[in-house]
């Protein structure tokens, strides 16, 4: 896999790059145009510029393959000392690379600079559920795990599946390939499936719920961020009631890691200075995103950790070996 997209890359390198200006900054959507690593490029890359924290407009390069893992081979293999390249990256970026699906690929070889928003992970149940917070759906699972199955948008090991693992493992809970769960076609997919009783819970993001939340359908029971959400603040966080789990579907970015430290912390200080804009708060609230900012070596620690984590977890529900 990795020569094949190794090849792939050089081809795209070469059509997508040809016409950049000398010096201008690119940002790599590892996917088509539309969906978040695209968002990602678009805004971050538009605000750096209205900011003047680059001198020349940033130059988005959509290159999709592999789920994110062409524009990974890509760096790695042909640009890995470009300091005047990011390229988005989110949950699923590091998902991916903890479950081997780049290949022989690995989060050590670029580096990860910052995110600056968040779609914060939830858990919800149908407004008539019996369970009323989420230590009763917790003891209920650890009482009788075949009791209650969970919907989510992502296939089973992806990051939906990943959340209420994580909550489980932090409650003691060990036996967790006996939870069940059921991969449908997104977030909508997956609260029909609870709201008509066919699950009972649901785990997803905030912005696949809000729609839900105010017609009164379901019940969030948690949200897996640091701090409860603006707008949101009557769902209680899952730290707060005990669990200390934060998963979000961040919004950031990776660079090459062969940059200089001082080009990294430049970096950070710029993907910094648009997360404290107010260009970027008015895109976050446009687009359903909570704050969730970590740059420069703070976030790399914490993605470390995130990947050695998901990997663990990924092996004990038999993703990988």
């Amino acid at each position: 896999m990795k020569n094949y997209l190794t090849r792939l890359a050089a081809g795209a390198l070469l059509s997508a790059t040809v016409a950049l200006p000398a010096s201008a900054t690119e940002c790599i959507a590892p996917a088509n145009p539309g969906g978040g690593w695209d968002f990602t490029c678009r805004q971050i890359g538009k605000i750096l510029f209205d900011l003047k924290q680059v001198d020349q407009p940033v130059q988005v390069t959509n290159m999709a393959g592999g789920g994110g893992g062409l524009a990974f081979s890509n760096v790695v293999n042909e640009r890995s000392n470009d300091s005047d390249l990011i390229v988005a990256a989110s949950s699923a970026t590091t998902t991916r690379l903890a479950q081997k699906a780049y290949g022989d690929a690995t989060a050590d070889q670029v580096r990860f600079v910052g995110a600056i928003g968040a779609d914060p992970g939830v858990i919800v149940v149908a407004a008539d559920s019996p369970y009323k917070s989420l230590k009763d759906l917790v003891e209920a699972i650890k009482a009788n795990p075949s009791s209650v199955t969970f919907a989510g948008g992502s296939a089973a090991g992806g990051f939906d599946h990943l959340k209420p693992l994580m909550v489980l493992r932090e409650a003691g809970f060990t036996d967790i390939r006996k939870v069940k769960y059921i991969g449908v076609d997104g977030g909508a997919d997956a609260i029909t499936q609870t709201v008509g009783g066919h699950t009972q819970a649901m785990t997803g993001d905030m912005s696949e719920i809000v729609g839900f939340l105010k017609s009164g359908e379901v019940r969030a029971l948690a949200v897996l961020t640091e701090e409860r959400v603006p707008g949101f603040e009557d769902i209680p966080t899952a730290r707060e009631q005990g669990y200390d789990v934060v998963a979000v579907n961040w919004r950031g970015l990776y660079v090459p890691k062969g940059i200089s430290d001082s080009d990294f912390e430049k970096w950070a200080g710029r993907l910094k200075a648009v997360a404290d804009s107010a260009e970027w708060k008015e895109a976050m609230a446009a687009n359903g995103l909570a704050p969730f900012t970590k740059v420069g070596g703070d976030f790399q620690s914490w993605i470390d950790k995130v990947v050695a984590d998901t990997e663990e977890l990924s092996r004990e529900i038999g993703v990988i070996k």
